[in-house]
């Protein structure tokens, strides 16, 4: 378990700590004598779909914008978040440094959808991102400013060479604003960082984390399936199928 306030906190009650489910499946549209759509049909004895043909977004590969010592310090802090136990994979086993350093690398890293001019005066919370970094270099800031902190306390060594208990004490210090780094606030980068880690966690596998749908077998959700009409009213009772990707999943046929 990871610390997590003056509490424990495991990985069931880290879903509490406002994680917007990250998964979204959109159905293909055609237009049909001029009208948004198809006519409607009925599909009997075979599967309305094709195995593994939904594109994939472009997803460079592994370390495409982190460097090996930054993804090693994306693993490691996100491993004191989300550490394995007997109900799911750590973050890095489930891919949450690749899906972080592939966003990175995208929209997200270069801050797309936010406004980055200025001026920069510090925000109430309630305004939301209020940095001059686009998400990827303020990563990349924040990460230098802590292995620098890190390194001045604890005699050179890196972030990922801590005991886990240096580590936790540290992601605390951080997430309450305690320490003050060299050019970013140690807070508002706490908070971008457990939220990118929970997307990773929980998203689709086609962008990078959720490998092999582990958290989504651990909280039982059946993901990207087509149609989910049989269930809507089966309240409280598990959905009885395996999980599903937006590409499918292994195996994929009628049984």
């Amino acid at each position: 378990m990871a610390k997590h306030g003056s509490d424990l906190i495991g990985r069931r009650e880290l879903l509490a700590l406002g994680l917007a489910g990250s998964v979204a499946a959109a159905d293909a549209a055609t237009r049909h004598d001029g009208l948004l759509g198809g006519p409607s049909e009925s599909i009997k004895g075979t599967l309305p779909w094709q195995d593994g043909m939904t594109d994939a977004p472009p997803a460079p590969e592994d370390g495409a914008f982190l460097s090996a010592a930054e993804l090693a310090f994306v693993a490691a802090a996100a491993d004191r978040l989300i550490p394995a136990d007997p109900t799911g994979p750590s973050a890095s086993e489930a891919g949450v440094p690749t899906f972080i350093d592939r966003q990175l690398a995208g929209g997200y890293g270069r801050g797309d959808h936010l406004f980055l001019g200025g001026p920069w005066p510090k925000g109430a919370p309630t305004q939301g991102y209020q940095s001059r970094f686009a998400p990827a270099q303020y990563y990349r800031t924040a990460i230098a400013d802590i292995e620098e902190h890190v390194g001045s306390s604890y005699s050179g060594k890196a972030f990922k060479d801590l005991p886990p208990d240096r580590q936790d004490a540290l992601l605390k210090q951080y997430e309450d604003g305690k320490v003050q780094l060299r050019r970013v606030e140690a807070k508002a980068f706490f908070t971008m960082f457990l939220q990118n880690v929970m997307e990773g966690y929980f998203s689709d596998p086609i962008y990078g984390g959720n490998r092999d749908m582990a958290a989504w077998k651990m909280i039982g959700f059946p993901g990207a399936h087509y149609d989910y009409s049989e269930w809507v009213t089966a309240y409280n009772r598990k959905v009885p199928i395996a999980p599903v990707g937006l590409r499918g999943r292994p195996g994929w046929d009628q049984a």
